[in-house]
Parts: structure tokens; sequence; C-alpha cells
């Protein structure tokens, strides 16, 4: 017993240092991007106006994040989560994890190329400038870094009893938030090209440590059967009532990434459609910061009400009208002052901190022979969802300053997004089965 439950505490640290790393990669792009923009795309900057140039990084953070980074993302869970189901889980964890370590170790040199040096056949191939090598592994980071979460929860979910899953997976989810506090210590103190190496090591060095961890005994005993239609991701659209589960599944999750990827990321625009300019204007940096100390504590207050009220669905249900309160108070609070900003995106975090109830009830929903590719999908469709609601944004923005809002257009469009985004994640919690405490050695029809 003794040996099972060092293989289980081993398992558990490994997820978590796995997600610890996963987001801390995930966010480097988010913490740097003016700062790496500004040097990439330094000669087309050159001779903009203030206002041109603040559009021009927008331009490209939006696309290089919310949509390649995502985009990968989504494709990359797809891939992942079908070698989990036929793999096994481990080796998803090693894949992925060694996938975006390598395209963050490269990220820290790109560099435009001289097409006349050794290395020219590069603008061959397309990538011969620095800002089409960010591209480029921008979707490679995002590809690698969809198998981590997933596999980790999928892994951690079927090895421990099903009372205590719940305080595993909020281990596991609140450790990997802190990793994006040491991001954002990491990026304050070290340039954004050392940061992305230091990234892509630590995911290197966790390798090592994950020698030890245990495969899941249930995908063992479901390998050994020789299931079939295992991982098959087209039996998540048949029947109507597995699709709906499924997509209920990933809706409950949306306003999390919205608020992240959105009210988060672009605090500075919005916080200066909101009238905090000038030295009053937001730091993206800070207000990732401030929102991921939230999210941690909302991450472990969201599992242990899970656990204390044996109702993923109650949990969930709760936070997302904290989430609502959080979002209201964001435009309205938050345009008093630069430290009421801080405190309420801090408070938007603690509402959206449900992603460890979400990952847990998406592995709990289905069966083993399609939980890997449940948990590794709906995660990074919920993540891909910001390239949506960035576009979404955009185009609402467009609508309200074509109907005389002025200024104050960009943040009506992200509040009129904020409320499609709600209405979407809050009636799907009524499509879930409620999983507190069931077994997880089942398999689909």
């Amino acid at each position: 017993m003794r040996t099972g439950r060092n293989a289980i505490g081993l398992a558990v640290l490994v997820a978590a240092l796995g997600y610890f790393v996963d987001i801390f990669d995930l966010l480097l792009f988010a913490l740097v991007r003016k700062e790496s923009l500004q040097e990439v795309l330094a000669p087309d900057l050159v001779g903009l106006a203030p206002d041109a140039a603040d559009a021009l990084l927008k331009h490209w953070g939006l696309w290089l994040d919310n949509t390649l980074q995502t985009t990968g993302l989504l494709l990359g869970g797809l891939v992942w989560g079908v070698l989990a189901d036929r793999k096994g889980r481990l080796k998803v964890l090693f894949g992925s994890i060694l996938v975006y370590s390598i395209a963050n170790v490269l990220n820290a040199a790109i560099a435009d190329i001289d097409p006349n040096g050794a290395y020219g056949w590069m603008y061959s191939l397309g990538v011969g400038r620095a800002i089409d090598q960010y591209e480029v592994l921008r979707f490679v980071a995002g590809f690698g870094l969809a198998g981590e979460l997933g596999a980790g929860i999928t892994l951690v979910s079927e090895i421990v009893s099903e009372q205590r899953r719940g305080y595993a997976t909020t281990i596991v989810a609140v450790v990997g938030i802190v990793g994006a506090i040491a991001a954002y210590v990491t990026t304050t103190y070290c340039s954004w090209r050392t940061s992305f190496a230091i990234g892509g090591c630590l995911g290197l060095c966790l390798l090592f440590l994950r020698i030890g961890v245990a495969e899941s005994g249930l995908f063992r005993e479901m390998a050994g059967h020789q299931a079939l239609g295992a991982g098959a991701f087209w039996r998540l659209f048949s029947p109507p009532r597995r699709l709906l589960r499924y997509l209920c599944t990933v809706f409950i999750a949306v306003p999390i990434w919205f608020a992240v990827g959105v009210l988060v990321k672009y605090a500075d625009v919005i916080g200066t459609s909101l009238g905090l300019q000038g030295v009053e204007k937001p730091s993206p940096k800070n207000a990732i910061f401030w929102c991921y100390v939230g999210l941690a504590a909302g991450d472990l207050l969201s599992g242990l009400c899970s656990q204390w009220m044996r109702s993923r669905k109650k949990s969930i249900l709760l936070f997302q009208l904290l989430t609502a309160i959080a979002i209201a108070c964001y435009f309205t609070l938050g345009a008093i002052s630069l430290p009421m900003f801080y405190a309420v995106v801090c408070f938007l975090g603690v509402a959206t901190g449900y992603w460890a109830v979400f990952a847990t009830t998406a592995a709990e929903q289905f069966g083993t022979d399609l939980r890997g590719t449940v948990a590794t999908t709906a995660p990074n469709l919920v993540r891909w969802s910001t390239a949506g609601w960035g576009m979404m944004w955009v185009a609402f923005d467009g609508a309200f300053t074509a109907g005389g809002f002025g200024e104050r257009a960009t943040w009506m469009a992200a509040a009129a997004t904020a409320v499609v985004a709600m209405l979407i994640a809050v009636p799907a919690v009524f499509g879930l089965r409620e999983t507190y405490g069931t077994s997880l050695k089942f398999k689909e029809e």
C-alpha cells in the first residue's frame, strides 16, 4: 500500500509540475508581447505615430497569441488526445513537453536572416524574417502545450480514489497556476529571449522527473482488452446525447479564457477606453500577475467547494455567478483608479478560478476509451475560443465605433462579448452529469 501511495504521490507531483511549466510557457508571449514585438518589428515601427504603433502591436499580438498559438492548441489537443487513449497517458506527457520545450528554446533565438548569408535558404521556406519564425514557433509551442494538462489530469483522475480525486486535481491546478506568477517574476528580471530559454529548459528538465511515473492502471486494463474505437474523435459526435455532453463540457469554461484572453491580456487597451490613461494606464503584465494570483486562490477554493458540496455542477454554477459579478465590477469599479482596476482583476481571477473543477469534470464525464481525448481536447477548445472572443471583440468594437461611441466603443465591445460568453456557459452546466464520487472504471457505449 505504501508503494502505491508513493506512486500516486509521484504522479500527482509530476502532473502538477508539468502544468506549472505548461502555464509558464503558455503565458510567456502575453508577458513579453510588447517588449518582443517592439524589437522584432522595429523596422516597421519606425516613423509611426504612437496610436498607429499601438494598433500594429495589437494586431500582431492577437494574431500570434489569440490565433496562431490557440490554433496550435486546438490541433494539438486533438492529436495528443487521440494518442493518450491509444498509446497511453505517459507517452503524451513526454511527447508534448518535448515539443513545446524545444519550440520555446528556439523562440529565444529568432532573428532576421541575411538573404546572402549561409542561412539565406530559410527565405525560400518563408521563415527568413524574425516575425515569420515567431509565427511558426508560437503555433508549434501551442501544439505541444496542448497535451500537458489533459494527459496529466486523466492520469491523476484514474489512479486516485473517487473520494480524493477532486483534491488531487485541485493540487495539480493550483501548482500549475503558480507557474504564471513564476513567469511574471522571470520576465520582470530577465529579457524576453532569456525568459523563453528558461521556459524551454524547465520543460526539458522535467522530462527526467517523469521517468519513475507509472502508467494508469485503467488504461493498461483497457489496452489489455484491446478496446475498439479508443480515442476515436468521431465517436464524440454520435449519438447526439454524447455530442451534447461534450459541447456542454467545453462551454462551461469559455468565460475563463475570455477573461484571460481579452479582459486581462489587453488590459492596457480596454483600460484606456475606460478612462485610465497616462500614469493610470494598466500594464498587461501586471494585470496578468494579479489575475493569476486570483486564479490560484480560485482554483483552490473551487476544488475544495466541489468536495465540500459533493457536487461538481454546484461548484461550477457558484463560480460562474461570481464571474458575472466580477465582470460587472471590471467595467464599473475598475474605471475608478489603477489600484482599483488591479484589485478587480484579482477578483476576476478568483471568480474564473474554476478551471480545476472544469478539468476534473471533463475527465469524469467520459469512459476510459475516450477520456484522454476529451480531457485533452476540451481544455484546448476552451483556450482556442480566445481567437473567437478576440474576433468578436474587434467586430463589436467596429460596430460601436461606427455608432458614434468614440473611445468608449472598445470597452463596450468587450462588455458585449462578455455577455455572449456568459449566456453560453451557464446553461451548459445543466447538460452535464453529476460526477462527484463516481467510478471511472467504465467505457463509452
